[in-house]
């Protein structure tokens, strides 16, 4: 019994999975603690980040969200509120504050690597996989923001989904090349939190239409 416990606990998705519940729990929750909202509704706002991804994950692979399936998903997210209160007591403005963005990236690259992990389980095309991977990673955020009565973040110039899609498409690459799974899910889940590290730090964006618009009429002038 005690093997089985120790293989289940160092299955990639298992390990994915658990990170990027905690992490999404503290970030949203941080974001509803700066609307004020009231404990409820960090809640409500914390596990939606948390959960939303990987349910719409689990209803296109067609099984029963795992939010649904099991306890130990609720207390990985309550813990991931919990952490985002005790934050809120002790700094100034947390959902700013390094500790929220690393976690921010580290919950970005767990949920993208484990919704690859689960494409690829099924079978699903190539592109499936980066989607179903950038979906589980960005789903959670989208609603989130819905729920903070605001346009979804990952719609505007954030360089957020592309470090999603690109870290799908690592891991799908990986896995089509012989790699072992878990060194894919490793490969996988150190680019997208490097991608999304140096887009926060050196301020990568995607350009808008405006923005191409712009730099067309400046390069006829």
């Amino acid at each position: 019994m005690s093997q089985e416990f120790v293989a289940e606990a160092l299955d990639p998705f298992v390990v994915m999975n658990a990170i990027g519940l905690i992490a999404f729990a503290l970030v949203g929750s941080t974001k509803a603690i700066r609307e004020e909202f009231d404990l409820f509704g960090v809640t409500v706002v914390g596990l939606a980040t948390a959960f939303a991804g990987g349910a719409t994950r689990d209803v296109l692979v067609g099984r029963v969200p795992l939010a649904l399936q099991s306890t130990s998903e609720i207390g990985l997210g309550t813990v991931g509120v919990a952490l985002a209160i005790g934050l809120h007591l002790v700094l100034e403005a947390p959902d700013d504050h390094p500790i929220t963005l690393f976690a921010d990236g580290v919950g970005l690259a767990a949920f993208t690597t484990a919704g690859a992990i689960v494409a690829v389980d099924v079978g699903v095309s190539g592109f499936g996989v980066v989607a179903i991977a950038t979906i589980n990673a960005v789903g959670g955020g989208a609603i989130a923001d819905v729920l903070l009565d605001r346009s979804p973040f990952i719609l505007f110039e954030d360089f957020y989904a592309s470090c999603a899609v690109l870290g799908g498409a690592v891991y799908l690459g990986a896995t089509l090349g012989g790699v072992a799974g878990s060194t894919a899910a490793i490969a996988c889940a150190v680019v997208t939190v490097l991608a999304r590290m140096a887009a926060v730090t050196r301020g990568w964006t995607l350009p808008t239409a405006q923005t191409l618009r712009r730099r067309e009429e400046i390069g006829k002038n």
